[in-house]
C-alpha cells in the first residue's frame, strides 16, 4: 500500500512539475513554486524515494525541453528534497531552513559550473561587464551635460567597488541560497499544511538563536581581517566571505534580540518594526550596533540572564 503510495505521489507530483517547469518559461514568476512537488514528496516520503522523482524529472525535462534546461530542475530539485526530507525528519524549521539553504548553494554552484561549461557564461565576468557598460554610459551623459570633471573619480571608485563584489561572490551566492531557501520552506509550509492538516511553522522571529561558535568564527575572521594578506590569494577572499556571512547573522541575531526584548517588556509591536526600518534607512549609523548586540546577545547570554531575573 506504502509503495503504492509512493508511486502514485511521485507520478502526480511529477507530472505537476513539469507543468509547473513549462509555465515558468513563459511566466518566470512560477519560478519561485518549482522546488514545491519535491518538499510534498520528500515530507510524505523522505529523501531516497525523493531521488527517483528527481531522475525521472531530468529526464523527462531533457526530452521534452532539452537537456540544456536540466540546470533548473536540479537547482530546485536538490533544495526542495533538502527541505521535504528535513520535514519528514521532524527537524526544526530553522534546521530544516539550513538545511534547504545548503540545498540551494549546490544547486547554484551546479548552475554556475554548467553554465560556465555549457555556454561558456560566467557569472562574474557577466555583472562586471553589465556595470562597467552601465558606467561608461552614466560617464557618456555626464560629460555630454556638462559635469563630467569628476568622470574619472567616479570610474575610479566604481572598479573598487566591481573588485569588492567580485571578491564577495561566494557570500552573495550563500545570501541567494537564504532567501530561496526560506520563501520555498515557508510557501511548502502552508501548501503542506493545508493538504494533510498538519502544523508546520517558523517560530516567532524573537525565538532565533544562533550557536555561540558563530561569535569565534566572526571573531577569528575579523583578527584574520587585520593581517596584511595577499588580496589576490584564495585566504583573503575566504576571509572576507566569511567575515561578511557571519555579520550578517550577527545582525539578524540583533534584531531577534531587540524583538525579544520588546516582547519581555509588553511593548508594542510595532517598537521593534520602527527600529529595524530605521536601521535599514541609515545602515551604516545603526547596523554596527545591532551586530554588536547580536555579538553580546549569544556571547553573554542576555536573554538568559533577563528572564532569570523574572523568575
Amino acid at each position: 500500500m506504502n509503495q503504492s503510495r509512493k508511486l502514485t505521489d511521485g507520478a502526480l507530483l511529477t507530472a505537476i512539475f513539469m507543468m509547473l517547469l513549462i509555465v515558468s518559461i513563459y511566466i518566470p514568476v512560477f519560478v519561485i513554486v518549482l522546488p514545491l512537488p519535491f518538499i510534498i514528496f520528500a515530507s510524505r516520503h523522505n529523501w531516497k524515494p525523493s531521488l527517483l522523482m528527481f531522475a525521472v524529472v531530468l529526464v523527462l525535462t531533457a526530452i521534452f525541453t532539452n537537456v540544456l534546461s536540466i540546470s533548473l530542475p536540479i537547482l530546485m530539485g536538490v533544495g526542495g528534497i533538502m527541505i521535504g526530507s528535513a520535514m519528514f525528519q521532524k527537524s526544526s524549521a530553522y534546521e530544516t531552513w539550513a538545511r534547504g539553504t545548503l540545498g540551494f548553494i549546490a544547486g547554484l554552484l551546479f548552475v554556475f559550473v554548467f553554465s560556465q561549461i555549457m555556454f561558456d557564461i560566467n557569472w562574474v565576468d557577466e555583472f562586471e561587464q553589465t556595470v562597467t557598460e552601465s558606467m561608461e554610459m552614466s560617464s557618456s551623459i555626464l560629460e555630454e551635460i556638462g559635469v563630467g570633471e569628476q568622470t574619472d573619480e567616479l570610474k575610479e571608485a566604481w572598479q573598487g567597488q566591481i573588485a569588492v563584489f567580485k571578491d564577495l561572490f561566494p557570500a552573495g551566492l550563500v545570501m541567494i541560497a537564504l532567501v530561496m531557501a526560506f520563501i520555498s520552506q515557508w510557501i511548502g509550509y502552508k501548501v503542506v499544511n493545508r493538504l494533510e492538516k498538519k502544523k508546520y511553522r517558523f517560530p516567532p522571529f524573537r525565538t532565533l538563536r544562533f550557536p555561540t561558535s558563530i561569535v569565534w568564527v566572526y571573531f577569528f575572521a575579523l583578527v584574520f581581517s587585520f593581517f596584511d594578506i595577499d588580496q589576490s590569494s584564495i585566504f583573503y577572499t575566504g576571509i572576507n566571505n566569511l567575515l561578511v556571512l557571519t555579520g550578517l547573522l550577527m545582525t539578524i541575531q540583533g534584531f531577534s534580540f531587540i524583538f525579544f526584548y520588546a516582547h519581555h517588556k509588553k511593548m508594542s509591536k510595532v517598537f521593534p518594526i520602527i527600529i529595524v526600518i530605521v536601521t535599514l534607512i541609515f545602515p551604516m549609523l545603526l547596523l554596527y550596533l545591532v551586530r554588536i548586540l547580536g555579538i553580546i546577545d549569544i556571547g553573554f547570554g542576555i536573554r538568559d540572564r533577563m528572564t532569570k531575573k523574572e523568575k
